[in-house]
C-alpha cells in the first residue's frame, strides 16, 4: 500500500447561512487534516467558526460507495455533506468530515478490495473521534452518520462513549433486508438468484465465482464485505446508545423509507424523531418521480431542505424547540 501525501492548508471561508445563499453569522476556518489507520492515510477536512471559547464538533460520516467527504461520488456532485458542515459552522458548531479510506483524496494504490470489513469503517470514525477528543477547543463530541454512515456511526459512537447521534436516511434493518427490498422489484429468475445470493451471504458463506451479470454487486472480491457488513442490525446498535439521539427522514427519499426511521425510534423510544416533507436521500428538496428526484443528485448547488438543519443545530446546542 502506498500511503498518500498529507499538507495541513488554512482556508478561511465566508460561510451562507445554512447554505441558503445568505451571510454567514460568522465565518469559519476550514483546514486539511488527516489521520492514519492501518498504513494508510485517510484525509479529512476540519471546519471551525472563528468564535470564542469551547464549542461542540460533529464527526460527518458518508455513506455507501465511493462517496467522499462532501457527499458527492465519480458519477454524481451534490455537496450535501459540506453544506451540512456549513450549516453547523454557521450556528457555532465545529465539524470533521472525511473520504473514507479508498475513496477521492484517501485513495490507495494497489487496495485490494477482498480485504475491506466493515469494521474497518467503523475503526476510521473511531480514531477520527479520538483525534478529536485531544482538541481542547471542542466542548462535546457529536457523530452525524448519513445513510451507511449511520450505522458506522452508531456503532462508533457507542464504542466511543461520544456525547450524542444524529442519524440521516439511515437505514432500520440489517443491510440484506434492505437490499432485498431494494431489489425486489427485479424481473425473475434474476430476483430469485440474488436472494439465494443474499442469504448465502447473510450466514457467512462466500459465494465465489458468480455469473459475470451480477458481479457489480456480488463480485468475488466484495463478498468478504458484504459478509461483515450484515452481521449489523442497525436497530441493535442504537438501542446500546446512551445519550441524546436524532432520527432524520425525508418523506421523498427513494433509497431509505419512513419506516426505516420509525423502526430505529422503536428501538430506541428517548431518540427525537424529525420526518422532512419532501426531503430526498441527498438532503435536498424533491417529488418522489424518480427522475426529478435524481435530477437533484447532480445538482451542486441546490440547497439542503429547509427544516434539516435547525433540529440538527439544536440537539447538538441541547436548545429546546421554539
Amino acid at each position: 500500500m502506498i500511503q498518500s501525501r498529507f499538507v495541513i492548508t488554512p482556508l478561511l471561508l465566508l460561510l451562507l447561512a445554512g447554505s441558503n445563499g445568505l451571510m454567514a453569522k460568522d465565518s469559519a476556518t476550514e483546514q486539511s487534516v488527516s489521520i492514519t489507520q492501518d498504513g494508510i492515510e485517510i484525509h479529512g477536512s476540519l471546519m471551525v467558526p472563528d468564535i470564542d471559547g469551547p464549542m461542540p464538533v460533529a464527526l460527518i460520516i458518508a455513506g455507501s460507495g465511493p462517496t467522499d467527504r462532501n457527499g458527492n461520488n465519480p458519477m454524481m456532485t451534490n455537496n450535501a455533506l459540506k453544506m451540512v458542515a456549513e450549516g453547523l459552522a454557521n450556528e457555532g458548531i465545529a465539524s470533521v468530515r472525511y473520504d473514507k479510506r479508498g475513496v477521492a483524496e484517501s485513495l490507495v494504490e494497489g487496495l485490494d478490495e477482498s480485504t475491506l470489513r466493515f469494521e474497518h469503517f467503523i475503526e476510521d470514525a473511531q480514531a477520527w473521534l479520538e483525534f478529536l477528543e485531544e482538541d481542547e477547543r471542542f466542548s462535546s463530541r457529536w457523530v452525524i452518520g448519513h445513510s451507511e454512515g449511520s450505522l458506522i456511526g452508531m456503532v462508533a459512537a457507542h464504542q466511543a462513549s461520544v456525547d450524542g447521534f444524529v442519524s440521516l436516511a439511515g437505514v432500520g434493518e440489517s443491510a440484506d433486508l434492505t437490499l432485498k427490498r431494494q431489489l425486489s422489484a427485479q424481473p425473475e429468475p434474476f430476483r430469485g438468484q440474488m436472494m439465494e445470493m443474499i442469504d448465502q451471504l447473510k450466514v457467512g458463506e462466500l459465494l465465489g465465482a458468480i455469473d459475470p451479470m451480477f458481479n457489480a454487486l456480488f463480485r468475488e472480491s466484495v463478498q468478504p464485505y458484504m459478509i461483515s457488513w450484515f452481521a449489523y442490525d442497525p436497530a441493535e446498535w442504537i438501542a446500546k446508545f446512551n445519550g441524546p439521539i436524532l432520527i432524520v427522514q425525508g418523506t421523498t427519499d427513494l433509497q431509505v423509507t419512513v419506516e426505516d426511521a420509525n423502526k430505529l425510534s422503536a428501538a430506541q423510544p428517548d431518540a427525537e424523531l424529525v420526518i422532512i416533507e419532501g426531503m430526498n436521500h441527498v438532503l435536498k428538496e424533491a417529488p418522489l418521480e424518480r427522475g426529478a428526484n435524481l435530477a437533484t443528485y447532480n445538482q451542486g448547488d441546490l440547497p439542503l431542505a429547509e427544516g434539516l438543519i435547525d433540529p440538527v443545530t439544536r440537539a447538538i446546542l441541547g436548545r429546546a424547540e421554539n
